[in-house]
């Protein structure tokens, strides 16, 4: 799918032991990638990190992003000719109980990666990935595009915001002779197999249902630009490899720079419709399952409406959508179908990437 872009390439991926990281270091591997993750910890248990048994096959660090030395001393070491960073703290909701942790790490952390960049002396291609929650909301139907501004009324979408804005930065200020080729990536709801985060709602669905107890559902009503995790992956990839192959400068200057990777409009759904087309196609042995409405006007804010234009991805990188709404949900429930009724996880996740790779 991308021409052996990566095949024997030494490739850093921080939060690799996340689940879109843990996704993104399975699909490098059978790329032919050399990678190194470089993660503090595992995130959840159980995690997909230990499902693919990923130790075993990349170069395993322990470390946290914040920590500049570190990351340059594995820049030196390792070499990287790819870098994409994921590693950080990934939810709205704990952002309001730990905003200074996630403006460290999500904020801070980013600029340690960039430092250590800059002060390296090695080319390569860096890909940060951001969220769509970086734009400032206001709650519009029309997709965002890469021009809108930035805020964010949570600290998790400021703390993303603020990472934009120093990825441009560093792009202007120091990376202006294309030695590292940056470029930041925005993506819609990621769902899919091997997720457990704490208050994402495929998790807090399929605990539910492999319980048999109700669904807790917070905000039904929200609408969200759900996609598959092979979706933006497959955009960070292509980007990544558009960037190390052209020789244009004038191609590399439109290519450094933000890219949206959602899904089609038609996949811009409700929270409710996620979950009962979630319930639709698990197998109930104890009668129909239930939801219950949570909603709590005094809760935190959180975006009631957010949704993506992808048309500069799909103008300059021919990168777009594969998989609808329904495709999207029935491979996740698939994934956790198959793994819970004692599947290979390895396998179920092989054979998921191969037919995206396939539809592609």
């Amino acid at each position: 799918m991308f021409e052996n872009a990566f095949r024997g390439r030494r490739v850093l991926v921080t939060g690799h032991t996340g689940f879109k990281g843990a996704w993104l270091t399975k699909w490098l591997l059978k790329l032919g990638a050399e990678v190194c993750g470089y993660s503090t910890s595992v995130p959840t248990l159980p995690a997909l990190y230990y499902f693919l048994s990923l130790k075993d096959h990349v170069r395993d660090v322990r470390a946290d992003v914040r920590d500049g030395r570190k990351l340059a001393k594995e820049l030196a070491e390792w070499k990287p000719e790819f870098v994409f960073h994921l590693a950080a703290q990934a939810l709205v909701r704990p952002s309001y109980a730990q905003p200074l942790d996630t403006f460290e790490i999500n904020t801070m952390g980013t600029l340690q990666l960039l430092e250590a960049l800059r002060t390296s002396p090695l080319p390569c291609v860096a890909i940060m990935v951001t969220s769509d929650k970086c734009y400032e909301n206001q709650e519009r139907p029309e997709g965002y595009t890469e021009e809108d501004r930035l805020g964010g009324l949570d600290p998790y979408s400021s703390s993303k915001a603020m990472c934009e804005l120093a990825v441009t930065t560093y792009r202007h200020a120091y990376f202006g002779d294309s030695r590292v080729r940056l470029a930041s990536a925005r993506a819609g709801n990621v769902i899919g197999g091997g997720d457990w985060a704490e208050d994402r709602i495929v998790p807090d669905c399929i605990k539910a249902l492999q319980n048999a107890k109700e669904i807790v559902v917070r905000n039904p009503r929200a609408t969200r630009p759900w996609q598959h995790v092979l979706e933006p992956l497959s955009g960070y990839l292509t980007l990544a490899a558009e960037l190390a192959a052209t020789d244009s400068d004038s191609r590399v200057k439109e290519l450094c720079s933000a890219f949206n990777f959602g899904p089609a409009q038609s996949s811009q759904q409700t929270v409710q419709q996620l979950v009962e087309t979630i319930i639709a196609q698990w197998p109930l042995k104890a009668g129909p399952a239930k939801w219950i409405d949570a909603s709590d006007p005094k809760a935190p804010h959180e975006a009631k409406m957010l949704s993506l234009n992808t048309s500069k991805a799909e103008r300059l990188l021919k990168w777009k959508s594969r998989w609808n709404f329904a495709k999207s949900v029935s491979e996740t429930v698939q994934w956790y179908r198959e793994v819970h009724g004692e599947g290979n996880a390895n396998q179920v996740t092989l054979r998921q990437i191969e037919e995206f790779e396939q539809s592609a």
